[in-house]
């Protein structure tokens, strides 16, 4: 008998430890996340809700991707491309700008794009916001921060925006100095080319125009002066009409 005993309580702390990986024990934390981790949806928000230290971590296409520390240079351009984006929604009623958001997608990927441009509901925009406060669809225009072509941004995650309608794809790659800007047409996501200025006009928010050799050299003045000739161009002007109602 005291054989058995001394078994049974060496088997225990085995038992424990296995406890503490169970999702449906009420107070346990689940494991911690991982790069390269395949989950579920439900398996990663849980695991990521628990690790609040964590600033940043995307699911794409099933695995889990957690960035390393934000460069300067990331962050520069991070900065540049909102004050741009955030200018335009200043001046555009019904479009809304979020800030490293969780998006759901669908059931295998909720990316947590650097920025994003989103058309309200209520004037025709593919995306909502959940009960619990999260982005769930397609928001028109995501753009990203990355360091070369060879990141997943171009890559998985582009397959994942391009199969869940995203419109426009934005990718700054600060090392490379290069910006790509796509438009989905077709099922297929087509580079936009700038015109002779070196501007770049999008098909889905009219008015939003970009100075992309401003934008690469840093010149925020002039990315925004070119932004204000979008702004009190006609076709502005009729968005913002058809999106107050007076259009």
């Amino acid at each position: 008998m005291a054989v058995k005993q001394a078994a049974v309580m060496k088997r225990q702390p085995h038992r424990v430890r296995r406890a503490m990986h169970r999702p449906d024990v009420p107070g346990v934390l689940p494991p911690p996340l991982q790069n390269g981790d395949r989950l579920t949806c439900p398996e990663f928000e849980r695991r990521y809700a628990a690790m609040p230290h964590v600033k940043k971590a995307e699911l794409i296409e099933g695995v889990v991707h957690m960035p390393t520390p934000v460069s300067n240079r990331h962050s520069a351009a991070h900065g540049q491309v909102m004050t741009w984006l955030g200018t335009y929604c200043a001046t555009t009623p019904g479009v809304h700008l979020n800030d490293n958001a969780t998006v759901r997608l669908d059931l295998d990927n909720e990316p947590q794009p650097d920025a994003l441009l989103r058309l309200d509901e209520a004037h025709g925009g593919r995306s909502r916001v959940s009960a619990d406060d999260y982005i769930e669809g397609a928001p028109e225009l995501i753009a990203e921060i990355t360091a070369t072509s060879a990141s997943y941004d171009l890559h998985d995650k582009l397959n994942a925006y391009r199969r869940n309608g995203v419109q426009e794809y934005l990718v700054w790659r600060v090392y490379d100095q290069e910006l790509d800007w796509f438009s989905l047409q077709e099922g297929q996501y087509v580079p936009l080319e700038p015109d002779e200025e070196g501007v770049i006009r999008s098909q889905v928010f009219p008015g939003l125009w970009l100075h992309v050799p401003a934008m690469l050299q840093g010149n925020l003045a002039q990315v925004l002066t070119g932004l204000q000739k979008g702004l009190a161009s006609d076709e502005h002007a009729a968005f913002v009409a058809q999106l107050s109602g007076k259009g």
